[in-house]
């Protein structure tokens, strides 16, 4: 029996050697990095994931060291579908933030954290909305050591609470 998070729905030949959560959370990662690189150049997605997919991915960064192999085709969706529906996410999470925090006011990264997890809670149903929460919280403590983790948790569990009230019933 596949788990939601293991059954991606994506032939076994064209998921990565050594695929499942650590692919999957590699994939989350670089989406995060991708997405960032999208606002603050203006470049457009399909661009950005290619150069992900042939530059960064199973690179070695220290001796010896390699990153983990991301879930390519997983990575793709994330960030394609984050992009494509950016608009419609953006409405979803302004809600969720107060007055003094609007999304523009956030940091570049940790909007881009909150994109992509909304844009997974409407489209990757496969995967638990504890699970995307959980994972992007342990995003958020790879980028930020202050109150950001506590934060975009705060903004996720009310969102996954929206957006996937039968989870939670």
């Amino acid at each position: 029996m596949t788990t939601p998070e293991k059954d991606s729905g994506t032939p076994a030949s064209r998921r990565p050697k050594g695929g499942g959560k650590a692919a999957r959370s590699a994939a989350r990662l670089a989406a995060v990095q991708a997405l960032y690189q999208i606002e603050v150049t203006g470049r457009p997605a399909t661009g950005v994931v290619k150069e992900f997919v042939a530059h960064r991915f199973g690179v070695e960064v220290d001796e010896g060291e390699r990153l983990h192999e991301a879930d390519e085709p997983f990575f793709s969706d994330l960030v394609k579908g984050t992009s494509e529906r950016r608009a419609e996410v953006d409405a979803l999470i302004t809600p969720a933030l107060t007055a003094e925090w609007p999304l523009d006011r956030l940091n570049s990264i940790l909007r881009a954290l909150l994109r992509i997890a909304v844009y997974e809670f409407l489209s990757r149903i496969d995967v638990p909305a504890k699970v995307v929460i959980n994972e992007y919280l342990d995003v958020a403590h790879a980028f930020f050591s202050g109150s950001e983790p506590a934060f975009a948790n705060g903004v996720l569990n009310t969102l996954a609470r929206r957006l996937r009230p039968a989870e939670f019933a």
